[in-house]
């Protein structure tokens, strides 16, 4: 887990009405990123592989 505090979350987007984010960071003990959903009062913590079918499954159910 990335404990470094200093460095500035990737913020990937965001909304102004409801506050949600998706942001992503770099882990120390693993090699690439977390991705971060934030929703309301719910987290998600996805590896690259989690988010892409996340990312998939969304556009799936918006076309």
């Amino acid at each position: 887990m990335n404990h470094n505090h200093d460095t500035e979350p990737d913020v990937l987007a965001e909304t102004e009405q409801f506050g949600f984010a998706v942001w992503r960071s770099v882990e120390d003990d693993e090699e690439g990123y977390v991705y971060h959903v934030e929703l309301g009062g719910i987290s998600l913590h996805l590896s690259p592989e989690e988010w892409e079918d996340l990312v998939l499954l969304i556009r799936s159910a918006s076309s």
